[in-house]
Parts: C-alpha cells; structure tokens; sequence
C-alpha cells in the first residue's frame, strides 16, 4: 500500500462555523484552509428521522495537511464542530498523490558568520 505524504480534509458544517474549523485545525499545525459556500440536500423525512434541524446553508473547509498530523485534526474537529454541536460538521480525509505550490514553513534566521580576517 501507498504511503501518502499529503491528505486533504474535506469538513462540512453548518454555515457560520468555518473559522471555528480552522482556530481547531490550526491549533495543530494545519496552516490554512479554503472555505466554499455550500447547500446540504437533506429532506425533511430526513430531519425527523434523526431528530436534528438540518439547515441547507453549509460551508465546506477544505485543509491540506502532512498526512502526520491528519488524525489529530479530525478528532479536534470532531470536537470542536461535530454533530453533537451547533456546527453540525462532519469530517473526512482523502490521500493526495502530488502536490505543488506549497511553501515549507519560514526557516529559522541563520546567524551569520563573521568573515575570516585574511592572513
């Protein structure tokens, strides 16, 4: 089985509730996220069935993460904005096979050298 550096978490909550995603998420290391407006597709059969309001109006965060760190996030998502909270979110993860257009962390500052006197 493939070992994937990168993955990507898909979280999908209530509208309203994407920066509570991303405090959770960062406060793990994620670094930033992309927020699309979405709409659920529950029906109000649905709704009673589970006993909780379903609102249409979502917000889905996608998070690029190094694949280390990934299972820490979904469970501080789970927490943060999981069903049993008013963001309603759920949280999944897929492997990513390549990615470009990401830059590492800012390095340390070098200390700089003093020149070598000349002989």
């Amino acid at each position: 089985m493939k070992k994937f550096e990168h993955e990507v978490i898909f979280c999908i909550v209530n509208a309203g509730f994407s920066d509570a995603v991303m405090d959770a998420a960062r406060e793990l290391g994620a670094r930033g996220g992309t927020v699309i407006r979405a709409r659920g597709t529950a029906n109000s059969e649905s709704e009673k069935l589970f006993g909780i309001t379903i609102q249409p109006e979502k917000e889905m965060v996608m998070i690029l993460v190094k694949s280390s760190i990934k299972d820490d996030i979904l469970h501080a998502l789970y927490r943060a904005v999981g069903l049993n909270t008013p963001g309603q979110g759920i949280a999944f993860s897929l492997p990513v096979d390549q990615v470009v257009g990401l830059s590492e962390a800012p390095a340390e500052p070098k200390e700089e050298k003093e020149p070598k006197a000349a002989e």
